[in-house]
């Protein structure tokens, strides 16, 4: 990479780092090294920039302008007056699928500028109802209290309408044999990383930080909270450190689950890892766990926020199910039972 260059010892675009492959090299492990040495620059155009730049294409250009303002300190966040927090990706991704249509009507009746946009402009506009309904509202709050912030407009026109509220879902069980097909799996990393979902509600990405030292002397240490570890869960646990000690016996890599990719390296797994292959998510798994728990206890919330770390409002979504047609009565046998002897 250092002979590619038109100045040697500059650092390295990771655009041109992706080009290595087809010269014989590895990308990922060369821009993790550039990385560390401080010679890597990531112009890599991400997801939701392409997003946000194919929704804004055809716009005015002062609109655009004004949403390219906006983007930024979505995605930067602002140290200025009113100051703001950098949002997740993901929030100015729903953000933008609530919005774009709304853009493009105004352009479309032939608005310029945001400025021109009055608040019987807004109500008009948005969704009757709906998840983009409320997409589309939070977004537009937030778009013009940061152009008004930055005096590109005079008012908020969003400021002060109702808010709707997205519906929320009835969790529901899993199907029992698809469980006890995970837990059973002939992959010890597959087995293990059910087992303290299944057995103690843990979210996909707890997961995926996991440190070798947070599983120790049959306990599990995670945020503030000890757990011990259920018998399945231990089990599980030895059989998967026996299969990592074969297979990486000089890996540096200090998280509990690493597979064939983050072996060498010391980054965690990947979301996928090992659902893709298991057909079962996370979350489902973890609120078929706390389902299990709603029933157990009759709704005692307050047992349901200690362990397994949810809010109040969090925990009240679970006690929905209780009285449902097709929940109430004899529960299916759960394969997690037939050897659990803590419930956490």
């Amino acid at each position: 990479m250092q002979v590619l260059q038109d100045t040697p010892g500059a650092k390295i675009n990771a655009s041109d780092v992706l080009e290595l492959p087809g010269l014989g090299g590895t990308a990922a492990s060369t821009m993790e090294i550039l990385a560390a040495a401080d010679l890597l620059i990531d112009d890599r155009t991400t997801a939701v920039h392409r997003y946000f730049t194919e929704h804004a294409a055809g716009l005015p250009p002062q609109m655009r302008d004004q949403l390219c303002t906006w983007f930024e300190v979505m995605l930067g966040g602002s140290k200025n007056a009113p100051r703001r927090l950098p949002r997740h990706p993901q929030t100015a991704h729903l953000h933008i699928l609530g919005m774009a249509p709304i853009w493009h009507m105004w352009a479309n009746r032939g608005v310029q500028s945001l400025a021109e946009i009055s608040r019987e402009d807004v109500a008009a506009a948005l969704p009757p109802s709906g998840a983009n309904r409320c997409f589309a509202e939070q977004g537009l709050r937030g778009l013009f209290d940061i152009l008004k912030a930055r005096k590109q407009v005079f008012t908020n026109p969003a400021r002060g309408l109702p808010a709707t509220h997205s519906g929320s879902t009835i969790p529901l069980p899993l199907d029992t044999e698809l469980i006890r097909a995970a837990l059973n799996s002939d992959d010890p990393a597959s087995a293990l990383a059910v087992a303290p979902v299944a057995f103690h509600g843990l979210t996909g990405t707890q997961l995926q930080e996991l440190a070798l030292t947070d599983m120790r002397d049959g306990r599990l240490t995670i945020d503030d909270r000890t757990i011990p570890l259920a018998g399945p869960v231990r089990t599980r646990l030895a059989a998967y450190l026996d299969h990592r000690g074969r297979t990486w016996p000089t890996t540096i890599n200090p998280h509990l689950f690493i597979n064939r990719r983050t072996g060498p390296r010391t980054n965690r797994v990947g979301r996928g890892f090992p659902w893709v292959k298991l057909g079962v998510k996370p979350q489902a798994l973890r609120e078929d766990r706390i389902l299990q728990e709603i029933h157990a206890t009759g709704g005692d919330v307050r047992r349901i926020c200690d362990l397994f770390g949810l809010t109040v409002a969090g925990a009240m979504r679970y006690t929905t199910g209780l009285d449902a047609p097709d929940l109430t009565g004899q529960p299916a046998v759960d394969p997690r039972s037939e050897d659990r002897t803590s419930p956490s």
